[in-house]
């Protein structure tokens, strides 16, 4: 048990071995699950409940038991273990997404949420392997920030449109802008916007500091349309042209 705990039990997460592998395939079949069930868990107001204030829940225990292993394991420190890195916003603003009905936070949470828990389940900024406490945390809390949206989206039928990928991108540039700030005044490096991790990551391939930044800007807008024309724009289309076929059909 103190293995499990232990911020001293690194042994280093390996990219797509095959704890990951498997991580990633749970996820899968989480999204896939709700996709299913969404029809039945839309009609039942009691499930609906259940799953909309249980996700909420779950994030926020995950963010909670973050912070008392942090001060169990006297590893806490500001310059590191805010809640400023991006997936960390995310998840604090997607419980109060569940718990209020927001649609002014949807958009930047559909979009900036899921874009950035998704880059994070594929390329995980993680020290701890399987089966560390810090290895299930990362996964469950990353997974609960991509199906707030999803639920939001797929039970309470709440929609973006092509202004709200403008919309969060301001918001994603306003929140690295007070991180930004932060960052400065403490000599920290939230979202990397101060300088790259001191280990090789993909922003090795996007050029220097400050360079890799912008090259970020672009493949976030990249991302979210992307977003935009996997879940609405293609749906839209299927739709519209299996209505044309029955319609065509009936004449």
């Amino acid at each position: 048990m103190d293995a499990f705990f232990s911020s001293g039990a690194m042994s280093g997460f390996v990219l797509l071995s095959l704890p990951h592998l498997l991580a990633l395939a749970v996820v899968l079949l989480l999204i896939l699950g709700l996709y299913y069930t969404r029809i039945t868990i839309r009609n039942r107001p009691w499930l609906r409940r259940t799953v909309r204030y249980g996700l909420a829940l779950l994030l926020l225990l995950s963010e909670v038991s973050l912070n008392i292993w942090y001060l169990e394991q006297n590893v806490w420190d500001a310059r590191y273990t805010l809640p400023l890195e991006l997936c960390s916003l995310t998840l604090l603003l997607s419980i109060i997404m569940l718990l209020t009905g927001s649609r002014w936070l949807y958009p930047f949470l559909f979009f900036a949420g899921i874009g950035g828990a998704l880059q994070a389940l594929v390329t995980p900024n993680l020290l701890y392997e399987f089966p560390h406490f810090r290895y299930f945390q990362f996964f469950i809390s990353h997974a609960a920030i991509i199906l707030a949206s999803l639920y939001m989206t797929w039970i309470e039928s709440y929609r973006p449109g092509w202004k709200s990928i403008a919309w969060a991108m301001l918001l994603l540039n306003i929140s690295a802008a007070a991180v930004w700030g932060v960052d400065y005044a403490i000599g920290a490096n939230y979202m990397f916007l101060a300088h790259k991790p001191d280990t090789a990551s993909l922003l090795d391939l996007l050029g220097p500091y400050p360079y890799y930044l912008f090259v970020e800007e672009g493949i976030a807008l990249m991302m979210f349309i992307i977003l935009y024309v996997i879940f609405f724009l293609l749906p839209d289309k299927i739709t519209q042209y299996n209505r044309s076929r029955k319609g065509a059909r009936s004449s």
